[in-house]
């Protein structure tokens, strides 16, 4: 007989009663919250593009984040060596905190003060010049540092002391001043300011994260001073005080419990996102600070009972205050996108100096001894700045923010929503996926498939004519003792599920379940044997431990209020002395941790049996045989607890631990069953394209490990016979022989080997397995997984230089999410998982080869914006600056008009370069190498500098000095000329000739570019492959208004008379439109021929040197 004598305590009843709200129930094997909705920050909608573009931060989401990392940090920092532990101060600091293990006496003693009496007045008025307020500090203001930033980031200071140069050369220096300096002045002061609110535009946020936390905490507290309760301002309390904590009080600070009533109980939903209610206690239950119920936690609320509790921080050294400092401290580091600009900076500037350099040393030792009257100083200050500006790419800023704004917005329409623009970049260098399985992979639409009773296994079908054949049969015996009935009815016992009450009348199938998934499917399981409300009205719930990912089972506690249901429930021999006030645990979980706690099990016949070594060894065998099918297994037992053994009421604090200990041994064993969650059926065809993206997929899971390897098969994750699947004995221990010193190798991807990794291997793993993994296994399964290592997993890969991206939905997941490079949220998950994550997938995993895909494009995008205008934009205005200082002649193109082409002829077209569609070959190719694979790298230099760009230049010049010649001014007369007239020639028309020339370069870069733009829009596809117009999949219809504005602002700047006498402009000839449109449709078949022979010979040179 299953039945331990036990003495339960008659319920006290409570002066306050509180009923918690819709609860968030935790799946039973991966330990994520899912479908039922909770209160408080962990609360669950379905998001919309408006919802998550247009809401602002909200503190309720962002403080559990921080909570949970912090405390995740904390517990691995304890159990560190002092020469392992982590730089963090705040980890550090929370990791050495005492005041939860200290005995009470002695914690009063440390804080000088008395738990009768509490501080003295004197006492409290010298702490709070000690310690300060009670107030959390107002986040450091950094409005200067911002803008500055915003000013200066990128090219902006050269931008700045390029203009105000000018200026100088304008006036003093300016002998006489000339009117065109003036106008390039004040536009590179424009096109500065310009850069600068682009720069604010991309980097501007709605978040106001302390103006919320402030109304989260108290104005007023109840405090014991001079051994007499005060109610003063919350903000004068010091550490030492005695706080009187009553039903519906949010704690000022954090407390040390010394005194609790039996049914006090917290809500911490504002910290951990969960809103199920925790009981407070006097004496420590977990060595972190931040989990002990010892510890009440400023900001946290009483919802029953009564407590004292003694001031142990306050201020900014509450846990509150230190994660409001952190949530408003920036992001540190940097995004893939800003380093690949940052290191273009650098390469333009690195030019860039090295040019002017190059220009002061020509006019210092050269110009200005053997030529002096061709540059004076302020023509040398022009000069410098000109070829300053001839190096920026100032139109690249806006190119830059429009491509990141367009390419969110083309992903929106995939449903796909990214919270920051940087974040989109960052997709196109993901190399590794790590996947929660439940809702991500599977669709969470679980069902009961087998149960096994007795050692017997049994479809649903099967064991609904069995349970039909014992109800048929007159004997009692046999109607009390069915095996079946047992297992239905701990199945609607143990069970958090409820039928919505709205659809209770519907066909069972069609009945809407408030749960969790595997809640929901073993309500439905017990509902097609017999009415489980009609079991539930039999037995009243006294006590209930919900699912978490570290127990991996659920206990609920019950008394019998109906004798009738004592027969469906419990064997026999059980019944007949089961007494009034004996109490039923039932416990449902992991076979691998409850089977070890059973003693008995419930034999097919329905009488409970010993629980035999061949008896244990046939339920592994089921439970494994079921786990290689991919189900996940669950297990169900029950003990009887007598009344006179327990010592706590089921209503008290005390008495989890107490269910606890009694739970971890003599239970019955009633069944087990096998639980369905199939794939999604579009996700072995997403495995498959990402892994021909050269992104691998790990299953990051908390599954049995037999469980999950079966659940990849069918995803595609795993795709070796199982014979080939590793574990962890795999992996070599020897610290002198590490796997890979380069585990990010991309050019020698990682062998096509598979390997299953349960929890409890992964904590004992050393970093050269760490090493080896990342290096060598393409196919990864992480099994039995908790939060903390899901954390570990993100970490450990980062460490090894790999791009991580990993997707979750429930409050647990928010620390690896926000650890992540990219934080891969699933629409409908919780508020905080939203909040964590840099995007959010609306509809299913599915969406994330779209948005790897606009991920990748958008760094093909900006790369063709770049190569598109550096020809025009730096290379072809830097040579009429160095022609002028170095061979005499005149700068055929003015300053102001490369600024002209920087900021409007080619901007446009820059950002039209965005709309480009995916090319053929992009989920086609392995990720993008960080690091090695740059924005602009040396192909890129080498295309557009030494190949389009010196075409360009070349023709422009051409067409400007034919030009000069048509008009009597020979080039010979020109070269070496240092300013000289050349003879016969008035000055007058000599200018005026130099003026059509330099808008005839012009007009020559803008018509030349507008076959560039043709040209960039692939990097190895001819343009009948990706066709500009007349196909969906390819066409860029921003093309032509890109063409006509060029178009439109040439005239603009070169036909306005008012402009053409201040800016020096003139018209141009018309033959010189037309001309430069020849050579533009050379520069396009030459570059067909490039792009054929990089296909045709894919080793060869040219496809070596392809960008």
């Amino acid at each position: 007989m299953d039945k331990v004598e036990l003495a339960v305590a008659e319920p006290t009843r409570q002066g306050i009663t509180w009923q918690a709200g819709p609860t968030t129930v935790q799946d039973e094997e991966s330990g994520q919250p899912r479908g039922r909705p909770g209160t408080g920050a962990s609360r669950r909608r379905s998001l919309s593009a408006h919802s998550v573009r247009s809401r602002s931060i909200d503190a309720s989401a962002t403080i559990p984040i921080q909570y949970r990392t912090l405390s995740i940090d904390v517990q691995e920092a304890q159990t560190r060596t002092n020469a392992e532990r982590k730089k963090d101060a705040v980890t550090q600091d929370l990791a050495d905190i005492d005041w939860h293990t200290l005995d009470i006496d002695i914690l009063a003693r440390s804080l000088t003060t008395s738990l009768k009496d509490g501080l003295s007045a004197g006492q409290a008025e010298r702490r709070i010049k000690q310690h300060g307020k009670n107030v959390p500090s107002p986040p450091e203001t950094h409005h200067f540092r911002d803008i500055m930033g915003y000013l200066f980031k990128g090219f902006g200071p050269v931008l700045l002391v390029g203009a105000i140069l000018v200026f100088i050369a304008w006036k003093p220096l300016g002998d006489p001043p000339q009117t065109a300096n003036l106008a390039l002045a004040i536009v590179l002061l424009a096109v500065f300011f310009i850069q600068a609110a682009f720069n604010m535009w991309q980097d501007w946020s709605s978040s106001r994260v302390m103006a919320s936390i402030k109304t989260m905490l108290p104005d007023e507290c109840m405090v014991l001073r001079d051994g007499v309760q005060v109610n003063m301002f919350a903000a004068d309390i010091v550490p030492g005080d005695i706080l009187v904590i009553k039903a519906g009080n949010k704690l000022p600070a954090d407390v040390r419990f010394c005194e609790v009533s039996s049914d006090a109980k917290f809500d911490r939903s504002i910290l951990t996102g969960e809103s199920l209610p925790l009981p407070a206690t006097v004496e420590t239950t977990d060595a972190n600070y931040l989990e002990t119920r010892c510890i009440g936690l400023q900001g946290t609320h009483c919802v029953s009972g009564t407590c004292h509790g003694i001031v142990v921080a306050t201020g900014n050294k509450t846990v509150f205050g230190r994660i409001a400092k952190l949530t408003n401290e920036p992001k540190k580091g940097m995004t893939t996108l800003e380093r690949e600009v940052l290191n273009f900076v650098w390469i333009i500037c690195s030019i860039m100096v090295l040019m002017v350099v190059l220009v002061i040393i020509l006019w210092a030792t050269w110009l200005r001894k053997e030529h002096p009257g061709w540059i004076s100083v302020s023509g040398l200050i022009v000069s410098c700045v000109s070829v300053a500006v001839a190096f920026i790419p100032e139109g690249l800023p806006v190119a830059l923010t429009a491509s990141l704004t367009i390419s969110a917005n083309m992903m929106r329409k995939n449903k796909v929503l990214c919270k920051s623009l940087k974040t989109v970049e960052t997709l196109g260098a993901v190399s590794v996926i790590c996947s929660d399985k439940t809702g991500t992979l599977t669709g969470n639409k679980m069902v009961v498939t087998d149960c096994a009773l007795g050692g017997q296994t049994h479809t649903i079908e099967e064991a609904h004519e069995l349970l039909q054949g014992s109800r048929s049969n007159d004997s009692e015996e046999c109607l009390a003792g069915s095996a079946i009935d047992q297992l239905r009815t701990i199945s609607a016992l143990c069970n958090a599920g409820e039928f919505d009450a709205a659809t209770r009348n519907l066909p069972l199938e069609n009945r809407r379940i408030n749960g969790d998934a595997t809640d929901q499917a073993i309500l439905r399981f017990a509902e097609t044997m017999g009415s489980a409300m009609a079991t539930r009205r039999c037995w009243q719930t006294r006590f209930d431990l919900a699912f978490n990912s570290k127990n991996k089972f659920m206990i609920r506690v019950l008394s019998n209020s109906d004798p009738n249901g004592l027969a469906d429930a419990l064997s026999a021999d059980t019944v007949s002395v089961f007494e009034p006030g004996d109490l039923l645990l039932t416990i449902k979980g992991a076979p691998d941790v409850l089977l070890g706690r059973c003693t008995k099990y419930v034999g097919s016949s329905g009488a409970t049996l010993n629980l035999s070594p061949a008896a244990r060894d046939e339920v592994e065998r089921i439970k494994n045989e079921w786990s290689a099918r991919g189900r996940r297994v669950l297990l169900l037992a029950r003990k009887v607890l007598s009344r006179g053994w327990v010592k706590n009421s089921p209503s008290s604090p005390a008495f989890e631990r107490e269910a606890m200990d009694v739970a971890s041994s003599g239970l019955t064993l009633v069944g087990l069953v096998a639980i369905a969650d199939p794939p999604r059926p579009e996700i072995p065809g997403v495995v498959k394209t990402l892994r021909g993206a050269g992104i691998r997929i790990f299953m990051v899971t908390g599954d049995f490990a037999l469980t999950a390897q079966a659940i990849a098969r069918e995803c595609g994750i795993i795709t070796n016979p199982d014979s080939a699947v590793h574990d962890v004995s795999a992996l070599s221990r020897g610290v002198n022989e590490p796997a890979s010193k380069d585990a990010h190798s991309y050019d020698t991807p990682p062998s096509n080997k598979s390997i299953v990794i349960s929890g409890a291997d992964m904590a004992g793993m050393l970093s050269n397995q760490w090493d080896e993994l990342a290096a060598e296994y393409s196919e990864v399964v992480f099994a039995r997984t908790t939060p903390e290592q899901k954390l570990r997993i993100v970490r450990e890969l980062q460490s090894r230089h790999h791009i991580v991206g990993m997707t979750g939905d429930g409050v647990n997941d928010a620390p690896a999410l926000r650890a992540a490079d990219v934080g891969i949220a699933i629409g409908g998950g919780s508020d905080i998982a939203a909040e964590a994550a840099d995007m959010v997938l609306l509809e299913s995993f599915g969406s994330v080869v779209e948005a790897v895909r606009y991920g990748r494009t958008t760094f093909d995008n900006l790369k063709k914006t770049i190569a598109y205008l550096l020809p025009a934009g730096s290379f072809s205005e830097f040579w009429p600056v160095m022609t002028n200082v170095m061979f005499g002649l005149p700068q055929i193109l003015s300053s102001f008009l490369m600024i002209i082409i920087c900021c409007f002829t080619d901007c446009l077209a820059g950002i039209a370069m965005a709309y480009e569609a995916p090319e053929a070959d992009v989920l086609m190719r392995p990720p993008r190498r960080v690091g090695v694979d740059h924005l602009v790298d040396w192909k890129l230099v080498v295309h557009s500098y030494g190949v389009v760009g010196l075409m360009e230049t070349v023709v422009s010049f051409a067409m400007s000095y034919w030009y000069l010649e048509r008009q009597g001014i020979a080039f010979s007369s020109l070269w070496f000329g240092f300013g000289n007239l050349p003879e016969g020639i008035d000055q007058d028309f000599y200018e005026h000739q130099l003026n059509v020339a330099s808008s005839i370069y012009f007009v020559t870069l803008v018509v030349m570019q507008w076959f560039n733009l043709l040209a960039m829009r692939t990097r190895r596809l001819s343009i009948f492959q990706h066709l500009p117009f007349f196909n969906k999949d390819s066409q860029n219809l921003w093309i032509v208004p890109a063409v006509l504005f060029s178009l439109v602002m040439a005239f603009f700047w070169l036909y306005i008379p008012a402009l053409q006498v201040t800016l020096g402009t003139t018209a141009v000839p018309v033959e010189y439109w037309f001309l430069p449109m020849a050579f533009g449709l050379a520069l396009l078949l030459f570059d067909e021929g490039r792009k054929y022979a990089v296909r045709a010979w894919p080793k060869g040179v040219a496809a070596k040197m392809a960008w």
